[in-house]
């Protein structure tokens, strides 16, 4: 059987392909693309010559059987997308799934990718982090999922679009409060350009921006669900715990922490 080859592609900057991406591309039988007039630019540009199918959001099931049929007849595929890497708020889960089902060898090659270029160079923590993509585009159910975020405590990632900046960063001011944040934009590009601020900061400086960008905010300073747990008891607390499937003695020790008691002190009120 062939291998399939998920290649990341740049995401402004032509030159940021690698010699591996490149020899690949000249090698496969053919390449799957989300745009094939982006590709088409991108292969010009280090002349390679290939047949160009696409593969985008709308037609991603059907063509994933499509591209395991090629592999099983023995062919290389690439596939990439417009900018950065296959899958991430892209196409590409899907075929490379069904590949790893059929036995087919999956082959990732690394490079260009928004997320980790914009967090290296935030200036926000970057040890740890939770990636999210793009937000719901619907002003309601993008409340809810921030809502559900606003207690990690680690760096967040998102993706958006300038249709809907301002927007966003209303809503990060009213649900996560005045943290401070960056956006990074045009990355790799001429104008590439990181703003910098709190929240508030940002809005006020009432840019009107362009392109697509990615969001950096730093993580909760406090835990607000931590709060909660403090208004109930301490055997309400260590059943909390236990429900979510803590080992008795582990739920115990995470509620001495929490309140800043003793083991002991919970044990008691545990055993009454």
């Amino acid at each position: 059987m062939g291998k399939l080859y998920l290649i990341p592609t740049p995401i402004g900057n032509l030159g940021d392909m690698t010699f591996r991406s490149i020899e690949v591309l000249k090698n496969v039988h053919h390449i799957y693309c989300e745009d094939t007039r982006n590709t088409r630019i991108l292969l010009s540009h280090y002349d390679i010559h290939k047949v160009l199918k696409s593969y985008h959001m709308f037609n991603e099931d059907n063509k994933s059987y499509e591209i395991i049929r090629e592999l099983k007849e023995g062919m290389d595929i690439a596939l990439v997308s417009d900018a950065g890497y296959p899958g991430i708020s892209d196409p590409g889960y899907l075929v490379c799934k069904r590949a790893i089902e059929e036995g087919i060898d999956v082959v990732t090659l690394p490079g260009a990718t928004a997320s980790l270029t914009a967090l290296v160079t935030s200036g926000i923590p970057c040890d740890k982090f939770y990636f999210y993509g793009f937000l719901n585009h619907d002003l309601n159910q993008k409340k809810k999922e921030l809502e559900s975020l606003k207690d990690f405590d680690k760096t967040l990632i998102f993706y958006e679009s300038p249709h809907r900046i301002d927007e966003t960063l209303e809503v990060l001011l009213e649900i996560f409060g005045n943290r401070y944040m960056c956006i990074a934009k045009d990355l790799t590009k001429r104008y590439e350009e990181y703003i910098r601020g709190t929240v508030k900061e940002i809005i006020d400086k009432g840019l009107e921006l362009k392109g697509e960008m990615v969001l950096i905010i730093e993580g909760a300073k406090s835990d607000s669900a931590l709060d909660a747990l403090g208004e109930l008891s301490i055997k309400e607390h260590y059943e909390f715990y236990l429900k979510q499937g803590t080992e008795s003695k582990e739920a115990m020790k995470k509620v001495a922490k929490d309140r800043g008691i003793s083991k002991s002190d919970v044990y008691r009120e545990v055993i009454k």
